[in-house]
């Protein structure tokens, strides 16, 4: 056998068909696409258009809710954390956070920090500084007698504006007495 000799199997691969270039050629004229409308035009036929009825996408239920502003944490669980600790990858003397975790290889780059789950066993006495934890993963941590401190989350900006309604609300009510 030669490379110059290989070929696909008969029928393997299909001819385009050339539309539009003759009626000799069977597909002439309209090119296979009819007369007229939208469909023989170019471009996109009208997706999801019913003529008139309400369509498909909108006739269904709608379910659940998709955030605008999504939090993007690297999540990460506690038996690779064990699992990197036995094999010398993270140091268990020291506080465990999101750079140690990039540094080992553990955890992404993620715009709101480490969310730690309690997925597998941990038995290294570990102290964590993550932006969040799950309370079993917490409990995990505690009972092999580690830490976990979740760092301060910034308060969010519906919270804040109701802080500041109230801040103005009482010092109008302050400028009213007087």
């Amino acid at each position: 056998m030669k490379l110059n000799d290989i070929r696909d199997n008969a029928g393997a691969r299909h001819r385009k068909m050339r539309v539009g270039r003759g009626i000799g050629s069977g597909k002439g004229k309209t090119a296979g696409r009819g007369q007229k409308g939208a469909k023989a035009r170019s471009g996109v036929s009208i997706a999801g258009f019913e003529g008139g009825q309400m369509p498909l996408h909108m006739r269904i239920p709608k379910r659940g809710f998709n955030a605008l502003n999504p939090k993007d944490y690297a999540e990460v669980n506690l038996g690779m954390v064990q699992k990197f600790i036995d094999a010398g990858k993270l140091d268990a003397k020291g506080t465990i956070d999101h750079d140690a975790l990039k540094a080992a290889g553990l955890g992404r780059s993620a715009k709101h920090g480490v969310r730690l789950l309690g997925k597998g066993v941990l038995t290294s006495k570990v102290s964590f500084k993550v932006a969040g934890a799950s309370k079993g993963a917490i409990e995990a941590v505690e009972k092999a007698g580690g830490s976990v401190e979740v760092i301060a989350k910034a308060q969010p900006e519906h919270e804040k504006k109701a802080a500041r309604a109230e801040a103005n609300k009482a010092a109008r009510a302050d400028k009213a007495a007087k």
